[in-house]
């Protein structure tokens, strides 16, 4: 039987630790004793007893200075996927992770936990159960996941038992829940402006997706089973909430939630996908002259109607992860959440 790691005499570093899924993984941390300090670009909020040190991924110096007396590292930070700033995604998740494994092995740490991404597998095409041992995507569908890639190569390389510098790889998918920044506001923007009419496929394609809580619970298990003699040692994990639901279902109750109306009109999955390459390339050969984003991205339309969920088998056998939050109850905690983009009576 393997003793537990106390977490009230350890000290740990949150990398990102001002954005969503940062955010709530501080505070879960405290609630669960941990000294905790946060390494961003920017200072989102203030919360007692945690240390903010403000600076960039890439300079060493200032990641040493945060990282005194730090045994454990989560590193969360990353350019939200969408994108098309191919220079960010190479600097924040690739040189900033060269940088931060550097700066750890220097200053000490024994730990570290990467955010990854189920994405790192996934190349527009389905994927039903998917499993670690899959291989990583030889097309990547956007610069994201391209740079997602390289991140967690370089995570799970640097693993060394021998000198005491462990790491992790948690991959998530779909995270969604209180404070998300992205999903709901772009969800319900989407259907102010009356573009949320529509179904791309049949509306049948089961996805993942993952209230944040079950991620932060996922990234904490990993850092206390994090040990030399462990099996968790530079391995990928896929963290969900191991209740795939189409789609389109998981929109509308999002939706319908808000007082929007769910989308009811079909259209051919195939036809979809073709348009938004379509505009894409155009939007890319226009660039040069006029910029316009078309709405749909040929990753999006492939999100919205393809499978994609995975197993977490190994999770469950390596680190004993189970879900603590239900789908249902991760909706409801955050359409109650979202009470300013409710629609209007």
């Amino acid at each position: 039987m393997t003793t537990r790691v106390r977490p009230s005499n350890k000290r740990c570093l949150v990398i990102g630790g001002s954005g969503f899924l940062g955010g709530h993984l501080v505070e879960k941390l405290l609630d669960r004793g941990y000294g905790v300090s946060v390494f961003d670009i920017r200072q989102n909020y203030e919360l007692p007893n945690v240390t903010f040190h403000q600076g960039d991924l890439c300079n060493k110096q200032a990641l040493l200075s945060a990282l005194k007396d730090v045994s454990l590292v989560f590193h969360c930070a990353s350019p939200a996927p969408g994108s098309d700033n191919r220079e960010l995604f190479e600097r924040v998740n690739i040189q900033g992770t060269r940088t931060v494994i550097q700066a750890c092995k220097e200053a000490g740490v024994q730990k570290m936990v990467l955010t990854s991404s189920a994405s790192v597998v996934y190349e527009g095409k389905d994927i039903k159960n998917g499993k670690e041992s899959l291989p990583y995507a030889k097309k990547p569908i956007d610069y994201y996941t391209q740079t997602k890639i390289k991140q967690e190569k370089l995570v799970l390389e640097a693993c060394d038992r021998e000198n005491g510098f462990l790491t992790v790889a948690i991959r998530p998918h779909g995270i969604f829940g209180p404070r998300d920044p992205q999903l709901v506001p772009i969800l319900v923007d989407t259907a102010r402006r009356g573009k949320m009419k529509f179904i791309i496929g049949n509306g049948t394609n089961l996805v993942d997706f993952t209230y944040v809580d079950n991620v932060v619970h996922g990234h904490i298990l990993a850092a206390e089973h994090l040990k030399a003699d462990s099996p968790v040692c530079g391995k990928p994990y896929h963290i969900t909430n191991d209740e795939p639901i189409c789609f389109w279902d998981f929109m509308s109750e999002i939706l319908v939630g808000l007082g929007y109306p769910a989308p009811r009109y079909h259209l051919p999955y195939l036809f979809v996908y073709g348009l938004a390459l379509l505009l894409w390339m155009l939007a890319l050969l226009l660039s040069p002259l006029i910029s316009f984003k078309p709405t749909f991205t040929p990753m999006r339309v492939a999100l919205a109607g393809t499978y994609h969920y995975y197993s977490c088998e190994r999770a469950k056998e390596d680190m004993s992860y189970t879900p603590i939050v239900t789908l249902k109850e991760g909706i409801k905690r955050t359409v109650e959440s979202y009470p300013h983009l409710r629609q209007e009576e």
